[in-house]
């Protein structure tokens, strides 16, 4: 694949490139929609990646390419970067991570470069594929400027740079896409943010299945609705609680001002909060504040005209996934002989949270996760921020044969359009983090 990319290189730029970055993507196996809550998330890299080959360069330009031909070519100024939110275009997303860096040190005339990328992630799949260019791009600015950094400052520079295309993430895809390693799923905290290993039973292996519909959280509005209801409701459970709820901004930190559990967390939320959606002016009404203020104050710009919001099942998903992913760790920490039952357990669990209380699956992978568990997966889950894109499976390694011949049968051969999809289904081991790396 590099030589392949090295030729195309050559015969795009007229040079050869100086240096190559890699950037995986990664599968969560548990802890959907919680990192921007504040709460950890367990997820490992795959092998599956973007790849870029790198040529700085005297002018100030910089030039991208893709081996894929559907992707066009783009070429700017480093000094006049416009990161179009409108349109999430795959070059904005490189633009991003070119950016975080330059404002990061300051720089006034940065390198210039020519790019070629390759990618082996799915795209629009929930496997991540958009925030390990943000990542790479970033590694590839930092190298080329001859500048350094550890592996979590740029996990953070990424995570806020991405927001430059109005994603309102939380840090977990670009904390895993630096900080992976070979052989091991990593349990995710932030504020400050750390990695601890945490080492999947052996006897299973984890399996991604992709359900064929796309869905780009950039060019949605489904992801930032789903922030901003976690945000409300952190407002609101703070203010039936007297805290300073104009300062708490997310679920965990009610938690934490507080002082208790993750279960005492949902009975809060079961005794504060309505199962019924909230109107605009009724929660006005609880933060005794002004229309005017919620939509000035709170609500972003892109939540202007939404006029319901669905706290109650906001919170509830997130604290209970939240302790669903401290005792997925904890499964795997003291590896009981059920370890593969409990886990796959809580997989499930998940699923069904995603499903009825975040309202981010969608009819086709409520289908695959049932066709997965039909054929012996042993837990299954949508991966991702959902609405579309890939479920991951854990299956017992000796019927990991029979099962993706069977899930190919039930799930893609009855369907053109979704056989003609390349990389749909495969097994995945943890992989390694990103990295930069020059041809002896």
């Amino acid at each position: 694949r590099l030589q392949k990319l090295k030729e195309m290189f050559v015969s795009k730029f007229g040079s050869a490139p100086k240096f190559y970055a890699r950037a995986p993507g990664r599968v969560n196996l548990i802890g959907e929609h919680i990192d921007y809550c504040g709460y950890a998330v367990l997820p490992m890299a795959i092998e599956q990646d973007i790849l870029i080959a790198v040529e700085p360069v005297q002018t100030q330009v910089v030039q991208l390419a893709n081996t894929n031909s559907s992707y066009l070519d783009f070429s700017t100024s480093v000094n006049n970067i416009q990161i179009n939110k409108t349109k999430p275009q795959w070059h904005n997303y490189f633009l991003c991570g070119l950016k975080g860096i330059q404002e990061h040190f300051g720089l006034n005339n940065p390198t210039g470069m020519n790019c070629l990328l390759d990618g082996t992630i799915p795209p629009s799949s929930g496997l991540s594929s958009s925030s390990a260019l943000v990542c790479c791009a970033g590694l590839v600015t930092l190298r080329a400027n001859g500048k350094t950094l550890s592996k979590v400052e740029l996990a953070e520079i990424c995570t806020k740079s991405e927001r430059y295309i109005g994603t309102e993430g939380g840090g977990m895809d670009q904390s895993i896409s630096f900080l992976a390693e070979e052989g091991t799923a990593k349990l995710i905290e932030f504020s400050p943010l750390r990695a601890t290993d945490v080492r999947l039973p052996s006897g299973a292996t984890f399996v991604i299945a992709n359900s064929c519909v796309e869905m780009n959280k950039a060019a949605t509005s489904h992801y930032n609705i789903r922030v901003m209801e976690c945000r409300l409701a952190t407002k609101l459970l703070s203010k039936s609680k007297g805290l300073e709820w104009r300062k708490m901004l997310r679920l965990h930190d009610v938690q934490t001002k507080l002082g208790v559990s993750l279960e005492e967390m949902l009975t809060i939320v079961e005794e504060v909060l309505h199962p019924e959606p909230y109107s605009a002016e009724e929660i006005c009404k609880c933060l005794g504040i002004s229309l005017e203020e919620l939509h000035s104050q709170i609500l972003s710009q892109n939540m202007q005209d939404v006029s319901t919001f669905k706290l109650y099942q906001r919170a509830k998903h997130v604290y209970s996934e939240a302790a669903r992913v401290l005792e997925f760790q904890k499964i795997c920490s003291e590896a009981p002989a059920n370890a593969l039952q409990l886990l796959g357990e809580l997989m499930k669990q998940s699923h069904i949270s995603c499903r009825e209380m975040y309202e981010c699956s969608c009819p086709d992978l409520d289908r695959l996760v049932d066709i997965c568990l039909q054929f012996g997966a042993i837990g299954s889950r949508l991966t991702g921020a959902g609405w579309g894109g890939c479920t991951v499976s854990m299956v017992p390694t000796d019927k990991l044969n029979t099962f993706l011949k069977n899930v190919k049968k039930a799930y893609y051969q009855t369907d053109g359009q979704r056989l003609a999809v390349e990389n749909s289904l495969f097994a995945t081991k943890p992989g390694r983090g990103a990295l930069v790396f020059v041809e002896a």
